[in-house]
């Protein structure tokens, strides 16, 4: 994992990632496509362009690894068709982006309940997507499913402000995870040799990764 391409890290996640990825010893180049400039970090090569798929195009570096942390919510998104554009079509771009630059190994965050003949219009969308994904072959895919996210968003989210005291205490897999505790169980398994060709972590798993 020493050439990493990372989409998303303007967001909950992608934006922990990204500072572990920083004062990771092991990493030595960096490219973090946005549709908006980054902040200042020193290294990281931000190809920036509202479609995010063009700045993908201006990566043409090899790289090891692809993390992907796109994500969004209908509301956030305006309509069907945008949140398919973010959460599908954007991340089956990154994918093929890595592809095309050498890489090895992906690591996606979806949803928990993705699911591809789910009812549930977000689920579903997930779940294509994973499927897209997974019929690309790749030598390894790491699919993280993680519960409610916590954490300090540049624009908060009104149904995980409103549901995060209940999912704290909820047990098992529904219970309210960290965003930077899924950054954290990334790095930490795309740094790990182990993992079949495809691995779901589930968010326990990402939990528990986290904390050990």
């Amino acid at each position: 994992m020493e050439r990493v391409l990372l989409t998303g890290a303007t967001g909950l996640i992608g934006g922990h990632l990204l500072r572990m990825l920083v004062n990771e010893p092991g990493v030595t180049a960096i490219s973090a496509p946005t549709r908006r400039p980054l902040d200042d970090f020193p290294g990281v090569h931000n190809p920036h362009d509202l479609q995010l798929t063009d700045a993908l195009t201006q990566v043409q570096e090899p790289v090891d690894t692809v993390f992907c942390c796109l994500g969004t919510t209908i509301r956030e998104a305006g309509s069907k068709e945008a949140f398919i554009h973010a959460d599908y079509t954007l991340v089956v771009d990154t994918a093929l982006a890595g592809l095309r630059l050498g890489a090895r190994h992906m690591l996606v965050v979806s949803a928990m309940g993705a699911n591809a003949r789910s009812p549930f219009f977000y689920n579903r969308v997930k779940g294509e997507m994973e499927e897209a994904l997974i019929a690309q072959s790749w030598p390894k895919l790491t699919i993280a499913h993680p519960s409610m996210l916590l954490g300090e968003r540049k624009k908060s989210r009104l149904n995980e402000s409103l549901l995060a005291p209940l999912f704290r205490l909820l047990p098992g897999n529904l219970k309210a995870i960290a965003g930077r505790d899924v950054a954290r169980a990334l790095l930490r398994q795309a740094a790990s040799p182990e993992g079949g060709a495809v691995t779901v972590l589930t968010s326990s798993r990402l939990r528990a990764m986290a904390r050990d």
